[in-house]
């Protein structure tokens, strides 16, 4: 998309100079506004053409019959699926009668443009009708940070040369037709007709929709208002239906003379209030919105915005297109989950139907790292609804057979909604990235209120899992058998090193917070018996080690398999999982996305620099990262082993994922955990950053292409500025107490009266850089001299 001729580098926003329909669903989706809970893709304001339309809400979906051609105990019987809920896009525009259409008549001009500080999507179009008459087009559109039921448009017509007569239509849409599911696994299915028509309403300029969903019994509000300002001829109507609420706008402008409409919509849902209940929440919210004015709104979201760039922006010199691309994605991690309160963060965020719109670990494994120094109380809210799922854990636990809780691999409310239990519910480590997230945030934010309310049971009911999962083998080693990793070509393997070490963690921090919190673990039941057999379980946890190799294997035997014949795959073969059968891949050396070397990331502590080297080479050469997850923790481990230049390769691959559509799935919206990958490729990659055991180190070191990375980091109520050049480093402590930080191996303490300058020391002699699967390396970037 960004190479696209299109596509413009600047960097503050993403702008496209024209229009190109064989990418219309992708610039749908990188256009897409959202904060996280309403969500509307960047479908042209007149509806069509399209290549997917979009409206969603956080939460709202449909249930789904799992079919099974041999059902077994402890399968999901119900699935979710994210819904096209009403589209409060729309509005049509006919000139003299002639419908406004991009591919009717003649398209002079055609830009968007994404603004990253004032959350606003912008769109200009010179168009002239079949009947030789010139318009212009401009509209602005935002999704509010602040007001979260509200989104709202800014819409105008410019007669040019002649007198026209105009006719306008905003509508709120309900069962769009949607193009036909694509065939890939990874895409959502078509959801037309999902919505019951329960209750509409028009007046003046507004109306009104209310549905339900059927099976999952929720409803649904959508309602709309105007402002309109044109000649006195101007008149004003509205209509209503079932699925479709209309108000239209008719008036005749004179050369120079414009038309403008400020369009707010309103959308609310709930599976537990009743109908009346919902549609005046949405009313009310609709009439705040138009108090507060298109202005207002505006202004509300650039002093929202002002504040979250002064804690997130990344400077990035030496390359503008990954300044941009950087940029880009911590924006949209942004919206997956500003405003999303007490619903998970789903992996296309509110870009798209991907993924059935369910939430996975790459919430809490990729997402909530960022969202925790950017907008800690987004990530406190999505681990409280983890936290408020835990009913629903603890009985899926139970059905396993299983102590603690058993949360689900993939999901909207709440349920286990994987029908592939080797790769769904027997990915037990999304418990211990739950719990390790919970530890972030805690260590980051040190929020005593949350741990108390939400972190010590969810370490706890994580840890019973582990505890009654793993047992101890005659040689008193504690081993956790038959589970899968988050390498997805390998499945029910043994001691999984990556979910060992995440369960040790998390076991040795359920025994501690039962010991800082003894009140309440005795309202958990828990009791000086059971955390010694979760310390007894994490000291004695097996690691395998391969000493003739020297490398850890991803798990117990793996360095065993027969490996993968590379050579003879061909590039369009990629991914494997769409043209090779699971159960070829499961027993070969071939690795999806980092596994063993995200253990290396997470519990950097467990491993030895000699160790992390002599593994990352050995999984470069066995990893295709057919996962958009894979490329950004190959980055933070190709910088601390020595090898820079890949590391920036990777950083580039997981910053791009989207406005390159290497996944070739982005038209389903945006690989949200990617994106965040971006920010972690920079700040635990680049910068060195690790965040372990209540301690703060850095690392840092460029590539040549990087001039100066600039960036704040948030730390225990302290605002600490790091801004590294290639020879040195300097540490600003802007707010709070004094600071104790490692910088290359050396501690040294930061206060705010004095920063600290440190020279970069020189790295370790260069040794050869891995190599990968034959045409599954990163594609290489340019230094500043132009030199690959």
């Amino acid at each position: 998309m960004i190479n696209h001729p299109l596509f413009t580098v600047e960097p503050w926003c993403l702008r496209a100079t024209g229009l190109d329909l064989d990418v219309l669903a992708q610039a749908e989706s990188v256009f897409a506004l959202s904060n996280g809970h309403i969500g509307w893709r960047g479908n042209l304001d007149e509806g069509e053409p399209h290549g997917l339309p979009g409206s969603y809400l956080n939460g709202v979906h449909q249930l789904l019959t799992l079919p099974y051609a041999e059902p077994g105990y402890g399968y999901p019987e119900s699935g979710q699926t994210v819904i096209n809920v009403t589209n409060g896009k729309v509005i049509r525009l006919l000139v003299d009668d002639e419908p406004f259409d991009l591919t009717y008549g003649r398209l002079d001009a055609h830009e968007w443009c994404l603004d990253f500080r004032d959350g606003v999507l912008h769109r200009r179009t010179d168009w002239v009708s079949p009947a030789d008459c010139p318009v212009r087009v401009s509209s602005t559109r935002l999704v509010s940070l602040v007001q979260r039921s509200i989104a709202a448009i800014r819409y105008e017509v410019q007669a040019l040369d002649r007198p026209v007569r105009v006719v306008v239509q905003s509508e709120l849409v309900a069962n769009e037709e949607l193009p036909a599911p694509a065939a890939d696994p990874r895409a959502g299915p078509a959801d037309s007709a999902s919505l019951v028509g329960e209750e509409h309403a028009a007046k003046g300029a507004r109306a009104g929709l209310v549905h339900s969903t059927g099976r999952s019994g929720l409803y649904i509000a959508a309602a709309m208002d105007h402002i309109v300002d044109g000649p006195d001829s101007t008149r004003v109507e509205s209509e209503s239906f079932p699925d479709l609420g209309r108000v239209t706008v008719t008036t005749e402008l004179q050369p120079g003379q414009r038309l403008r409409l400020d369009k707010f919509v309103a959308y609310g849902w709930s599976g537990t209030r009743s109908l009346p209940a919902v549609r005046d929440q949405v009313y009310a919210a609709l009439v705040g919105a138009r108090g507060t004015g298109w202005d207002g709104l505006c202004a509300e979201q650039r002093d929202y915005l002002d504040e979250f760039w002064s804690r997130a922006d990344i400077l990035l010199e030496g390359d503008p297109e990954i300044q941009q691309a950087v940029r880009f994605s911590i924006f949209h991690v942004l919206q997956a989950g500003a405003r999303a309160e007490g619903r998970a963060i789903p992996a296309k965020g509110l870009t798209g139907p991907g993924y059935d719109g369910h939430c996975f670990w790459d919430t809490e494994s990729y997402v909530l790292p960022v969202l925790t120094q950017v907008v800690p109380e987004a990530a406190a809210h999505a681990l409280r609804w983890r936290h408020a799922t835990l009913p629903m854990a603890t009985a899926r636990a139970g059905q396993l057979g299983l102590a603690g809780a058993a949360f689900p691999w993939r999901t909207i409310h709440g349920e286990e909604c994987s029908s592939y239990w080797p790769a769904g519910t027997d990915a037990f480590h999304i418990n211990a990235d739950i719990a390790d997230a919970v530890l972030r945030y805690l260590d980051t934010t040190g929020d005593q209120a949350f741990e108390r309310e939400v972190g010590v049971e969810l370490l706890a009911e994580t840890a019973r899992l582990w505890a009654s999962l793993g047992h101890h083998d005659v040689n008193g080693r504690f081993r956790i058998d038959g589970v899968t990793g988050p390498d997805e070509y390998s499945a029910i393997a043994d001691n999984n090193v990556y979910t060992n070490l995440m369960a040790q963690q998390n076991l040795h921090a359920a025994a501690d917070a039962a010991a800082r919190h003894p009140d309440i673990a005795r309202g958990l039941g828990i009791d000086d018996e059971e955390t010694a057999r979760w310390r007894d379980a994490a000291e004695t946890i097996h690691i395998p080690y391969d000493k003739a190799l020297g490398v850890h294997p991803q798990a117990e035997g793996f360095t065993d398999h027969q490996t993968w014949d590379f050579a003879a795959t061909p590039a369009e073969h990629y991914p494997l999982l769409l043209n090779y059968p699971y159960f070829d891949l499961y027993r070969k050396q071939v690795v999806k996305q980092a596994d063993l070397v995200l253990a290396m990331h997470r519990r950097t502590d467990a491993f030895t620099p000699d160790q992390k080297a002599r593994n990352f080479d050995y999984y470069e050469r066995l990893t295709v990262r057919d996962s958009s997850l894979s490329a950004c923790t190959q980055a933070v481990i190709a910088a601390e082993v020595g090898h820079l230049s890949l590391a920036y390769d990777y950083l580039a691959e997981a910053a791009l994922m989207d406005l390159d559509d290497l996944e070739h799935n982005t038209g389903d919206g945006l690989h949200i955990a990617a994106l965040a990958g971006a920010w972690i490729a920079v700040i635990a990659g680049l910068a060195g950053m690790r965040d372990q055991n209540r301690t703060l180190t850095f690392a840092p070191r460029l590539p040549d292409t990087v001039t100066r990375l600039a960036f704040t980091f948030h730390w225990q109520g302290r605002r600490l500025a790091v801004d590294i050049t290639a020879h040195a480093v300097t540490y600003t402590l802007h707010e709070g107490e004094p600071l104790r930080i490692t910088h290359h191996d050396h501690a040294l303490d930061v206060t705010a009266e004095h920063s600290a300058t440190l020279p970069i020391p020189d790295p370790a002699v260069a040794t050869p850089p891995p190599t990968q699967p034959p045409g599954r390396a990163p594609t290489r970037r340019r230094s500043r001299t132009g030199a690959q």
